[in-house]
């Protein structure tokens, strides 16, 4: 049976939004790639920044750190964007196209009210095999890595 979402959905992620990001508490796992991504973008060695930015979940695998004061991204600036856009996580690039986001009909309708992307004039319709894309991404990146460098 072909999944709902494979017809496409309208979405385009609005300027100074952020809300998929604002969330206290919020996690975002990492995938290796990220990780060497991100620290070749801030001109680090992988060990490093994972101990700067990052910090491991009480399995051991990494996750962005949260800001200390209100426990949200601290990646996500006062004008609500992110300052690593064109580096950021592959789950974040994956939103709202999230496994769990599009496996009930009750949990993406919580998605479309938190999500003016998905009910903005100016959405385009990303078709279906995009969509799937995006959520084998978002997959991997839930996996994550436990220790760099990763030994395989």
């Amino acid at each position: 049976m072909k999944a709902w979402w494979m017809n496409g959905i309208p979405f385009k992620c609005q300027s100074n939004c952020g809300k998929c990001c604002d969330e206290p508490g919020g996690i975002v796992y990492l995938s290796e790639k990220d990780a060497k991504r991100i620290a070749t973008h801030h001109e680090m060695d992988v060990e490093s920044w994972l101990q700067r930015d990052c910090k491991q979940t009480l399995d051991g695998r990494y996750i962005l750190q949260s800001r200390e004061i209100d426990d949200i991204c601290i990646y996500l600036d006062e004008n609500m964007q992110c300052v690593i856009y064109k580096v950021r996580p592959q789950q974040c690039a994956a939103f709202p196209w999230w496994g769990e986001n599009l496996a009930t009909q009750r949990a993406w309708n919580r998605v479309i009210e938190e999500c003016p992307g998905l009910t903005a004039d100016d959405a385009i319709l990303i078709d279906g095999n995009t969509i799937r894309i995006q959520v084998f991404s978002d997959r991997e990146s839930s996996k994550g890595f436990r220790q760099w460098p990763v030994n395989r």
